[in-house]
């Protein structure tokens, strides 16, 4: 007989327990487990079993707690041998650490550090039966992503990631090897180089002209602008033109592609039982992994319908233009250049697909979310906002009425603000996880193969040992003697990484940061900024997924202005 009630406990507020009861007739005893898990994890599998049938229901409660039992006898039959690991907090029967992880994984998980965790930052969970080694310290992300960079080089593999990415055929999700390598170097040499990002200037200051005629419009009237919408549609749109040629928002495509990028996302970071119990994935015949791999497929299906038109289109323009089509000294979206390049790089559709994707999902969100909490910071402190104003008007001559990437060179309390929000806010902050496809030692620890990495980047950005005043918003700590200072965000400081660093390194940063200075550059130029009426304060309040955004929407008045701040 199997009984498994949920029910609350005393556990940790909003946590529930799974009560699973196995008795034997025979003998007349009965084991019982429990599991404590977060109820916003247990909303998150309701709602994947609910498209379900109840007989589909029954049979997948009926098998999940012998499957769990099942894959932890399992994972302790082979047993991992006595390794040395880093210090671990208490954990529970089957669930491991589970249970200690927050709605805030990133926020939790340093807590967790500065108790549990060693002087080198280093600290072990288990959560399910998958060991996690998580670097909570400069020290740590550096020993993770450059001394043993190659070892912890993969990722770890989903039903889920490798459905929306094609296989997995992209390069974020993809695992180490040699198609990864090439999708990589695809990127680095022909996506997101210098060279190209320069490409789309023109399209940049386009995008920005039409962002400021519409606040125009709004500051004349004094009308609240949702600067979150506002600053993601910016950010899309950008996205779109550079990945194929065109933006989307007269179409009214931009906002399919919105829930596409935010469904994804979700499947991606939401409580999948694959990602702790990676053998579920196979037992009952990927019965318990059916749900959530359905959804995807689904998500799948409409960028299908969405990209197979597109690359259709430029295959078309390629066959009938080929001249056209070959000139790298225009300004040629992604698509142009992975069908020019389809041979040497041996290209799939789905590999074309799988790099499209990666592109709109990740291009959007970091630049976006950076100036959305660079703009929140700058009307939390005023100081810096007139700090910064006064720079990029005295950066301005007198007959020019916008900002354009030539002036942006010497603004060094801008790249300061950029810097210090990336430092606070990194868009990702515990970074895509690692994964170790062999055994390895690091420092005086012994890791085996499949161990999961988590760089909690975001507590290294705060870490008090490393930043004086580490929960301020103090732009000048990058600046001395008028010139930027101090860590530089491109992955060899190990003290500020919202990119990453080494083989797995955000391949866009280039791209996004030279969206976010232009953007953010002319919004501070051409108005001044006030609260809506009967709001005082802006809530900073965080909500989680893979990329970490504010809770509210940031509601601001925009206001003329006619002259700089020196002449007024």
């Amino acid at each position: 007989m199997h009984t498994y009630p949920i029910a609350t406990s005393d556990l940790p507020r909003a946590h529930a327990s799974i009560y699973v009861q196995i008795q034997f007739q025979q003998t007349n005893r009965a084991i019982t487990f429990c599991l404590a898990v977060p109820m916003a994890k247990v909303a998150v599998l309701d709602e994947q079993l609910a498209g379900e049938t109840p007989a589909a229901k029954e049979i997948l409660l009926l098998l999940l707690p012998l499957l769990l039992l099942l894959v932890l006898l399992r994972c302790r039959g082979r047993g991992q041998g006595r390794k040395k690991l880093p210090p671990s907090p208490p954990a529970l029967p089957l669930i491991g650490h589970v249970h200690l992880v927050g709605a805030l994984p990133h926020v939790s998980l340093r807590h967790l550090a500065e108790q549990y965790g060693g002087e080198d930052g280093f600290m072990m969970l288990r959560l399910g039966v998958v060991p996690t080694l998580v670097a909570s310290s400069a020290h740590a992300a550096q020993a993770v992503l450059r001394t043993h960079d190659q070892s912890f080089a993969s990722r770890p593999r989903s039903v889920c990631g490798d459905v929306l990415s094609y296989g997995p055929s992209d390069i974020g999700l993809a695992p180490y090897g040699e198609r990864w390598r090439l999708a990589k170097k695809l990127a680095t040499t022909q996506l997101l180089s210098s060279k190209k990002v320069n490409s789309y200037r023109a399209a940049r200051e386009e995008e920005v002209a039409l962002v400021i005629k519409k606040i125009s419009g709004a500051a004349e009237t004094r009308t609240v602008v949702d600067m979150s919408e506002l600053l993601s549609n910016f950010t899309r749109d950008m996205v779109s033109r550079a990945v194929t040629g065109r933006s989307f928002r007269v179409e009214g495509k931009d906002r399919v592609f919105k829930e596409l990028i935010d469904e994804g996302m979700a499947l991606l970071a939401g409580f999948n039982m694959e990602n702790f119990y990676p053998g579920l994935a196979t037992a009952a015949g990927g019965m318990l992994v059916r749900p959530v791999q359905r959804k995807a497929e689904r998500v799948r299906d409409r960028w299908d319908r969405i990209l197979d038109k597109l690359i259709d289109e430029h295959t078309s323009e390629k066959a009938t233009a080929p001249v056209h089509f070959e000139d790298e000294d225009g300004e040629r979206d992604f698509i142009h250049v992975l069908l020019s390049v389809e041979e040497e790089y041996r290209l799939t559709r789905e590999g074309i697909k799988g790099i499209l994707i990666n592109m709109f999902s990740a291009g959007t969100d970091t630049a976006y979310l950076v100036l959305e909490f660079a703009m929140a910071e700058l009307m939390l402190h005023q100081e810096a906002m007139a700090k910064l104003q006064h720079e990029v008007w005295s950066s301005i001559p007198e007959d020019q009425n916008t900002v354009n990437e030539d002036n942006l060179i010497g603004m060094t309390y801008l790249k300061a603000v950029i810097k210090e929000t990336l430092r606070l806010h990194p868009p990702s902050p515990l970074l895509l996880p690692h994964f170790s496809l062999e055994g390895c030692d690091v420092e005086s620890f012994e890791f085996h193969a499949g161990t999961t990495v988590l760089v909690n980047v975001w507590a290294i950005g705060r870490d008090p040992k490393v930043w004086d005043a580490a929960e301020e918003f103090m732009p000048e700590r990058f600046i001395e003697n008028g010139e930027i200072k101090g860590a530089d965000f491109r992955g060899k400081d190990f003290q500020l990484l919202p990119f990453g660093s080494g083989r797995r390194m955000c391949p866009g940063m280039n791209f996004a940061v030279a969206s976010i200075e232009i953007m953010l550059a002319n919004i501070v130029y051409h108005f001044d900024w006030k609260l809506p009426k009967g709001v005082d304060k802006i809530d900073m309040t965080e909500v989680p997924g893979l990329t970490v955004s504010r809770k509210e929407k940031l509601l601001l008045v925009p206001v003329m202005r006619h002259c700089p701040p020196t002449k007024g």
